[in-house]
């Protein structure tokens, strides 16, 4: 078992992984945490964290899985990916809710683009993860939701089970596609950052807050209208996420932003049903984040 978790792990740092142990049958890191850091070695200079930690160097590699059969992770943001989880539903409510892998293409079919063509692995639950080239220059975190439900991602700040680790629900298995293609520009779209459209001097007032709102809205609608075939579904997504937050600070009604919105996506050509589903996740999730202003926003 040591030498089959070593093979994986040494297989993914041939692929430029960097990959770090995991408890013994489990997806929980092996690394000691803050409050146990004993201060010596990679910690000599401050606490390192599996994040920090993880490593391509062969013989760091054998050093370590030759002291247990641990699992692999693998940290996608010094890795240079996006991996996108399709889970499965859990809990005896979910009878009828569709997976992961049905949402996500539901959502590629909505965006007109193809489910991408990319090294996948199967969980142990049964979802799947599909593995991404992250794009050069850009910051991408982990998301939850963001893309569709059971659909969630993992880049900085987050990590997954390599293909060839063991858990008791089941192993991690390498499905098709030897190379992480890159990150569909649709894909990174919806996952960047929301530019900050609202930023504005922290003395404005009220009524400067609004002529903000307004202006941003202008825009946002202006963007949706001229989106390109491909990107209009992620056009919308970020510019109703961007239109949320004026929603959650009572600059703008939401009616308001729906129904600009609403006809700025159909005028692109897109459904009433795709535009309204569209637009309800990303205000809810917009909202849901932005119930105070942050910084100098109005």
């Amino acid at each position: 078992m040591s030498t089959h978790l070593l093979n994986a792990a040494l297989s993914a740092a041939e692929r430029g992984w960097h990959v770090f142990p995991l408890r013994p049958g489990t997806k929980r890191p092996a690394l000691h945490g803050e409050a146990a850091c004993p201060g010596t070695g990679p910690c000599v200079s401050g606490h390192r964290k599996w994040e920090q930690r993880a490593t391509t160097d062969p013989d760091r590699i054998r050093a370590t899985w030759a002291r247990g059969p641990f699992n692999v992770g693998i940290a996608t943001g010094p890795s240079g990916l996006v991996v996108v989880d399709l889970d499965m539903p859990k809990g005896n409510s979910s009878e009828g809710t569709p997976d992961g892998v049905t949402t996500f293409e539901a959502l590629c079919e909505r965006t007109e683009a193809r489910v991408p063509d990319t090294y996948r692995t199967r969980t142990a639950s049964g979802g799947t993860h599909l593995y991404f080239t992250a794009p050069s220059g850009v910051r991408l975190a982990n998301t939850a939701g963001t893309l569709a439900p059971l659909v969630d991602t993992r880049a900085w700040g987050g990590y997954v089970v390599a293909a060839g680790s063991i858990t008791p629900a089941g192993s991690y298995e390498a499905l098709s596609g030897p190379v992480a293609a890159h990150l569909p520009p649709w894909l990174q779209s919806i996952l960047r950052p929301a530019p900050r459209t609202s930023q504005a001097p922290s003395a404005a007032t009220a009524g400067q807050s609004s002529r903000y709102a307004d202006v941003a809205l202008a825009a946002e609608v202006r963007n949706v209208r001229t989106a390109q075939p491909g990107s209009r579904e992620a056009v919308l997504f970020r510019a109703a996420r961007a239109l949320g937050r004026f929603v959650a600070w009572g600059d703008l009604p939401r009616h308001v932003v729906e129904d600009a919105l609403q006809e700025g996506g159909e005028a692109t050509g897109l459904t009433a049903a795709d535009c309204r589903s569209t637009l309800r996740s990303a205000l809810n999730w917009s909202i849901a984040h932005n119930q105070q202003r942050r910084g100098n926003a109005a």
